[in-house]
């Protein structure tokens, strides 16, 4: 299960949210996990118009044998990247973000984009919390986003997260 999403609506309705990225037969290297991770921000930043401290980006892979494809057990490179995203999103938007993602992930990863499956799912703000507070409604996010702790902003600010 994946942690909650924050994402911020603009004027291009774009919102940033959490994503898992999952590889079978395939192992990323930290540098290539670096560039998918950043990839997948800009993408959204691009689209959207977000802020990337927004963006949570997570990895795992799966042991031999443990991915089926077709009730087969799959032995070619694949990865499958699930994103959580805030209800609204228009359909132009989100294909082409998953298209960004798609391309991108295929050009870091090495492997044919018909190896890589990619799926959105919406759900509403209100079942959200990141940073220890509900998300708030589009359009207060500034305000939102000025709440969080001297120490939390000086963390991100620290770990070089664009906000």
């Amino acid at each position: 299960m994946l942690p909650g999403s924050l994402e911020q609506q603009n004027d291009k309705g774009g919102f940033m949210p959490t994503y898992k990225v999952t590889t079978a037969n395939l192992a990323l290297s930290q540098k290539q996990k670096s560039q998918i991770a950043s990839a997948i921000t800009t993408a959204h930043h691009s689209q959207t118009g977000a802020p990337g401290f927004l963006a949570q980006v997570f990895f795992s892979s799966t042991d031999g044998g443990d991915h089926f494809i077709g009730g087969s057990v799959n032995v070619k490179s694949h990865i499958f990247v699930s994103g959580l995203i805030r209800q609204g999103r228009s359909a132009d938007i989100k294909q082409k973000l998953m298209d960004t993602i798609l391309r991108q992930v295929s050009l870091i990863a090495g492997i044919s984009v018909e190896d890589i499956w990619i799926y959105l799912q919406e759900i509403p703000s209100v079942q959200m919390i990141e940073f220890g507070r509900f998300l708030p409604a589009p359009g207060e996010e500034e305000e939102w986003k000025r709440g969080l702790s001297p120490e939390k902003q000086a963390d991100l600010a620290n770990a070089n997260v664009f906000l």
